[in-house]
């Protein structure tokens, strides 16, 4: 691993004052082992962090940073924003103009903005309890929702890179009302429903899980859970907080329902939305959405919603995200993972790369394609820490996760892949020659 003196300093001072250095979990680097690499800026594909190292960066901020780093059309409109002020805790005109974009994009009616995907994903729970009457959730093994407390049991994200259980702290009886089915399993789901169908107030699915590693729905997956959901009187929400406004310009539901012709009753956003700043929302529905404070009983709040400036990054973001745009990002996430195929399987480490539109990821030590939580886990994960330190020494920042999935931009050019195709097979050996520690 090559030394990072600056990193490492201010690693130690964070150690003092935060839960394990950090302000989400895997950051910690818990998973590959080594110090976490503090960044100083960005720029289009490239990260520089404290020590003046430049990385090809393939985590865009987990997502969020669809055109690259500090793109000027995003900083120009943020910096308009910011010169007028940086919070009114009132209405403003950027807030109206982001959500009458996400209307026009996606199937929704009316969308609520909040600041993280937690939030959008814990509110749409709620709505659909008070909209339905009902109390019981039924939710995907894997599926990360973000922490929300009925919703962390079997999730994916930092919850199983860190292999907790994943509810220490929530009290049983908040779980209780949590049906946790095997992903991409009709039949486990029609069981669910056939028992417990008056009960269920709604089903939420990742679009396409990107926290278990990329494992796409098989193929009407997502139109079955809509009609399931529909016969029985529960809502289906769908969550984009990953998918939305990145594997198409409206999101995964312009794959799959748009073309199928179906909708979910509420979706969940966040990431691209805002730019890199914290945004997120919820919509659905008019009858649905209508049931919210305060038009309706069903009360959700929060100081800095609409936010003038997230709402003014998200919506310069969306309007540059043109179709050229979203033609490069593919075309660019079709290469590398040619890249990575290629090195891998140079070097005999037997993989399975999977994707959802421009997101991807690689599944270690497995032959057969991943369908769920169970398969997902049953990777060879070890040897990914190998690769992934390969790649950080020779200036690729991967995710600090094998269950994470990788993000490309807009910004990621010839120079980037350039650097990316020199890291691999040095990577690759070192996957090989890996072996397993004793636990």
């Amino acid at each position: 691993m090559t030394p990072t003196p600056a990193s490492q300093r201010l690693f130690d001072r964070a150690l003092a004052v935060s839960p394990g250095g950090v302000n989400s979990p895997v950051r910690a680097f818990r998973a590959v082992g080594g110090t976490p690499i503090f960044m100083k800026s960005g720029s289009g594909a490239w990260l520089t962090d404290v020590d003046g190292k430049t990385y090809v960066d393939l985590v865009g901020s987990w997502g969020p940073m669809l055109l690259g780093h500090a793109h000027p059309g995003v900083l120009a409109a943020v910096d308009a924003a910011v010169s007028h002020g940086t919070s009114f805790g009132t209405p403003s005109e950027p807030e109206v103009l982001l959500a009458e974009e996400i209307v026009a994009r996606t199937s929704v009616d009316s969308v609520r903005l909040v600041s993280s995907g937690t939030e959008a994903t814990m509110s749409a729970i709620r709505l659909a309890r008070g909209f339905t009457g009902r109390d019981k959730i039924v939710k995907f093994a894997g599926c990360y929702h973000g922490h929300v407390d009925a919703l962390l049991a079997e999730a994916g994200s930092g919850v199983v890179t860190l292999g907790i259980p994943g509810t220490p702290g929530v009290p049983a009886h908040v779980t209780a009302d949590t049906i946790v089915l095997p992903f991409n399993d009709r039949a486990a789901v029609e069981a669910a429903f056939a028992e417990y169908g008056s009960d269920i107030a709604c089903l939420i699915t990742e679009a396409a899980p990107g926290n278990m590693g990329v494992v796409p729905p098989a193929a009407g997956f997502n139109a079955f859970l809509s009609e399931i959901c529909s016969a029985n009187g529960a809502l289906f929400i769908s969550d984009e907080v990953m998918t939305g406004f990145r594997v198409t310009s409206a999101g995964h539901w312009g794959v799959d329902g748009k073309v199928e012709g179906w909708s979910p009753d509420l979706l969940t956003f966040g990431k691209v939305m805002g730019g890199g700043f914290p945004a997120a929302a919820f919509g659905g529905r008019a009858d649905v959405m209508n049931l919210l404070a305060p038009v309706g009983p069903v009360y959700q709040a929060g100081t800095l919603s609409g936010n003038p400036i997230a709402t003014t990054a998200g919506l310069a973001t969306l309007k540059l995200a043109t179709p050229d745009a979203y033609d490069r990002l593919d075309a660019t996430s079709a290469e590398l993972q040619r890249l990575v195929g290629e090195a891998l399987t140079a070097e005999g480490v037997h993989h399975v790369l999977q994707n959802a539109g421009n997101m991807f990821s690689v599944f270690w030590g497995v032959t057969d394609e991943v369908a769920n939580f169970a398969d997902a886990q049953g990777q060879e994960a070890w040897r990914y820490k190998a690769f992934f330190h390969a790649m950080l020494d020779a200036g690729v920042y991967l995710p600090p996760s094998a269950f994470e999935c990788w993000f490309v931009s807009a910004a990621h050019d010839a120079e980037a892949l350039s650097r990316i195709a020199e890291a691999l097979p040095g990577a690759a050996r070192a996957a090989a020659r890996a072996e397993k520690e004793d636990d």
